[in-house]
């Protein structure tokens, strides 16, 4: 048995959900069936749960406690290549607050309530009991990973763990205001009959997925913002499916990747002008 399969099971009984990370401390990628989430992915990317082909799929989604699923012969493959373990801290009812650098851990000693410590390559992983939304760059070399997110096992650390509290909550909302975008016209739906992408469960399962793809970008997050915004508005920026509740939430999920509300706007309105939407 591999070392991170034997870690994964032992974590897995204690009730963290786990999956594999490759090198560069990434999950695997998806499966041909599952690739661009053909098969659907779970519903709505919200909830963690293999997936029903039998693969390490969709990152943070994958992570499970059921050792049947860990140690089956696609995931014990893919841990044999495995560089590291995660976990989905949300899922186990955790949140970690990751402190990239000294700076970051001094003003977490002098802003935060103590509680378990695990120490990083360049800094502290500092847990908490409860889970919340996971939002990156809330502050300089400070990210929150809890629901949606996955964390690297480095150990069970240190120090009695604390109950969440609003200090830490706080952080996400001061960093993802509301974003409140100028009205966006499009074209008229051409032809007669109703518009077929105004099911409400096909329209917010397709903006369910774009502000994962945001969310789960760990670099060129202008280019993937702009390609996201892109994506969407070709779908369903000439039909009138798309409301500011919708654009707010995708420039809401962006801003939590570290773009301005300028830089969102800029690849919204690009997007529009790609498409030949920017004059209707």
């Amino acid at each position: 048995m591999s070392e991170p399969l034997h870690t994964a099971l032992s974590l897995a009984a204690d009730g963290l959900p786990v999956l594999p990370l490759r090198k560069g401390k990434v999950p695997f990628g998806n499966c041909p069936a599952c690739t661009k989430n053909a098969c659907g992915g779970r519903p709505n990317m919200k909830t963690p749960g293999p997936c029903t082909c039998p693969h390490p799929c969709h990152g943070w989604a994958a992570a499970t406690t059921d050792p049947g699923v860990i140690n089956s012969s696609t995931w014990v493959r893919a841990w044999r290549d495995a560089a590291a373990v995660a976990y989905h801290p949300g899922g186990a009812g955790l949140t970690v607050v990751d402190l990239d650098h000294a700076e970051a851990i001094a003003w977490a000693r002098a802003s935060l309530p103590a509680t378990r410590i695990v120490r990083t390559t360049r800094g502290e992983h500092w847990l908490y009991q409860g889970a919340m939304r996971s939002a990156n760059a809330v502050r300089p070399g400070v990210d929150i990973k809890s629901t949606m997110a996955y964390a690297r096992w480095l150990g069970p650390g240190f120090g009695t763990i604390t109950a969440l509290l609003d200090v830490v909550r706080a952080l996400a909302v001061k960093e993802a205001p509301t974003v409140r975008p100028a009205a966006i016209t499009v074209p008229a739906l051409v032809g007669s009959g109703e518009c077929p992408h105004r099911t409400p469960a096909y329209l917010d399962r397709g903006i369910a997925m774009a502000e994962q793809r945001i969310t789960e970008a760990r670099n060129a997050v202008h280019a993937t913002v702009y390609r996201t915004f892109l994506a969407v508005l070709s779908t369903h920026g000439r039909c009138g499916c798309l409301t500011a509740a919708h654009t707010a939430r995708l420039f809401t999920a962006a801003q939590a990747k570290g773009e301005s509300p300028r830089h969102c706007t800029d690849a919204w309105t690009n997007a529009l002008t790609t498409l030949g939407l920017s004059h209707v």
